[in-house]
């Protein structure tokens, strides 16, 4: 990435291998970036291994083999080493990246029905121990079309409010980084384009990366700053390998 702003998240030479009933599924990722501000879309379909690359990204899948990973939060605004996080087994020093840093942004939502959408959405600040400022919550909120829906219950909600409260839910307590898996995948293409406008709009005024997982190529088109997507070989009757790389030109 160019200019001076470090990457959020940087990955090089990373392979994750999977078996299961005898037959292996290889992801190679040779390089992976994404700045704060930045929307990056990986694309691809169903069995390619973009929702592995997330959940590594996400630091709750081990990588079989990493040359570099890093996430740009680390103390004295040094990098955190998260191959070496992995390599000694810190699992509360991943845990607490994931806590501090991270948003998520499920294909459901994934709102608590008992919960009103106002403490759905502080839910992660407050389970991190930390407050959210005077105004915060009503101001996102109203960015969002949702100022009067806070004290409602998520099934009052239609599904692209519900998903709009998801994206506030990951954005409340400040993340560094929001990790979202077919955020659009329950609504209709209006809606779905109306939220990717959002997280697009919002990685830019809250100065979040921001990555998307997505099967959808138009969705992204136009809002996406760069594209992810894979390359398929069938290496053996048993053995498929599945190749991330940055899409030639800038779009897929």
């Amino acid at each position: 990435m160019s200019g001076t702003t470090a990457p959020m998240v940087r990955l090089e030479g990373l392979v994750k291998t999977r078996s299961q009933g005898g037959s292996v599924f290889e992801l190679r990722v040779p390089s992976f970036e994404v700045g704060p501000g930045r929307m990056v879309a990986v694309i691809g379909e169903s069995g390619c291994g973009k929702s592995t690359l997330l959940d590594i990204v996400a630091l709750v899948m081990e990588p079989t083999v990493v040359g570099r990973f890093e996430i740009a939060a680390g103390p004295a605004g040094l990098p955190a080493d998260a191959a070496a996080l992995w390599a000694r087994g810190d699992e509360d020093a991943l845990a607490a990246l994931r806590r501090e840093h991270f948003g998520y942004v499920l294909q459901t939502g994934g709102l608590l029905p008992f919960l009103s959408v106002r403490r759905n959405i502080l839910l992660p600040a407050e389970l991190g121990g930390g407050s959210v400022p005077a105004g915060r919550l009503e101001a996102l909120a109203e960015g969002m079309g949702l100022a009067g829906c806070l004290d409602r219950m998520p099934s009052s909600l239609s599904i692209g409010q519900r998903q709009r409260a998801a994206i506030l839910r990951a954005l409340i307590h400040r993340p560094r980084l929001v990790l979202a898996d077919e955020p659009t995948a329950a609504v209709d293409k209006g809606r779905a384009r109306a939220i990717m406008d959002d997280m697009h709009r919002l990685a830019r005024e809250e100065s979040v990366a921001v990555v998307v997982v997505t099967h959808d190529t138009d969705l992204v088109l136009g809002r996406a700053d760069a594209f992810y997507s894979f390359d398929l070989e069938h290496v053996s009757p048993h053995m498929t390998r599945s190749v991330c790389r940055p899409c030639p030109g800038g779009a897929p």
